[in-house]
């Protein structure tokens, strides 16, 4: 069986590889480079905080575990870290913190409250501000390196035998007995399955084919799929979790770095014009950060990063074949960074065995056939405390 992936993001390297554990013949493809699309800006929590749908939080759960599964398997540098996670409420967002943590424990998730002197002792070098009047910690959550992880399910995957080339997908025929894809230089590539695994070109590729995959295009200024992050490149810190908190997120970065998010700050940024190092989004990021530090009077260092999420139309994940006929299976999600390794896992199980994975059958493009868009349609603007 040959099958050929679009799309280097942390979903589609972690199919390569399992389709090239078990043997298949593998080209995976990507427009640029190897987690250079939405990979390459995302916070990467791992988590299943906010997932009230059922199915979507069961798959979120089995996403954790699997990280800690493959982690053992993966070679290289470390790429998963299970830190837990703190969101610190102050008295504006108390009571959400605290209906959530209810909600979650009757679940059975991992959530409790701590003091400020354990959450300060769980966070490392950070400073609590006297305006936080509540703490959760979620213990089973933590974070990835997104380019580790690209890197080292990649080096996996064409260690078993994968192919990896760069190439722009701007058709897919499927037919019956077999499906293509023709590159922009005009080069046909034809195999036995298609895993359509673009991001947030999904819809555009999958249109291509006479398929539809509702996502979230809009660009623009402030748009649903617009995430500022910033990259503290000093001072170096001794961060050692996920901290939400009212105005900033923050998780780990190799070298002591430290990833920043403040996600009110999306509303006024336009990838079209990014903000520059010294304008208004960066110094109320700078300011923010400095009141999280042990020694605010520090100015920090910041790279600003803009980043366009991978939103389906509805919020959920998209997993399965376009019909029963096709032979295009379609792979995109919000979750990207937490579900990577058990989409990884359940989709190559699909395409080898044929055999349906019950953790997916809630998410198949199939459920948009004959659906007004306006009907599935959700918001999806992360805005408050322990959103995405």
């Amino acid at each position: 069986m040959k099958v050929i992936i679009v799309g280097a993001g942390v979903l589609g390297v972690s199919v390569a590889r399992q389709l090239a554990v078990a043997g298949k013949d593998v080209l995976l493809l990507d427009q640029r480079g190897a987690g250079t699309g939405t990979t390459a800006t995302t916070f990467a929590w791992t988590n299943s905080s906010r997932k009230p749908d059922p199915d979507y939080h069961r798959l979120n759960l089995a996403g954790m575990e699997e990280h800690a599964r493959l982690a053992g398997q993966l070679q290289g540098a470390a790429s998963y870290f299970p830190s837990g996670a703190l969101q610190w409420a102050d008295a504006a967002n108390e009571q959400r913190l605290a209906d959530n943590v209810e909600r979650l424990q009757a679940l059975g998730y991992p959530a409790h409250w701590v003091t400020p002197d354990e959450a300060a002792r769980t966070a490392g070098g950070l400073r609590i501000p006297a305006t936080i009047t509540s703490i959760a910690h979620f213990p089973s959550e933590g974070y990835v390196l997104p380019d580790r992880f690209v890197n080292n399910s990649l080096g996996d995957a064409e260690q078993h035998g994968a192919t990896f080339a760069i190439g722009e997908v701007v058709a897919i025929n499927d037919r019956p007995d077999r499906v293509s894809v023709t590159l922009a230089g005009g080069e046909v590539c034809t195999g036995d399955r298609v895993v359509l695994a673009a991001g947030r070109w999904t819809e555009r590729l999958a249109a291509r084919a006479g398929i539809d995959v509702p996502m979230v295009t809009d660009a623009g200024r402030g748009a649903q799929t617009v995430g500022l992050l910033g990259y503290a490149r000093s001072p170096q810190l001794d961060l050692r979790c996920v901290i939400h908190s009212p105005g900033l997120n923050l998780r780990p970065e190799a070298g002591g770095h430290t990833v920043l998010q403040a996600l009110d700050l999306n509303a006024h940024v336009d990838p079209a014009d990014p903000p520059s190092a010294d304008g208004d989004i960066a110094s109320t990021l700078a300011r923010r950060f400095s009141a999280l530090l042990p020694d605010p009077g520090r100015t920090p260092e910041i790279d600003l990063r803009i980043g366009l999420r991978s939103l389906p139309a509805d919020g959920h994940t998209v997993a399965g074949y376009a019909s029963a006929q096709s032979r295009v299976y379609c792979l995109v999600s919000h979750s990207g960074v937490t579900l990577a390794p058990i989409l990884g896992r359940l989709v190559a199980a699909e395409i080898t065995t044929d055999q349906e994975q019950d953790l997916l059958g809630a998410f198949r493009p199939t459920r948009f056939t004959g659906v007004q868009r306006s009907d599935i349609e959700v918001e999806q603007h992360a805005t408050s405390l322990g959103e995405q």
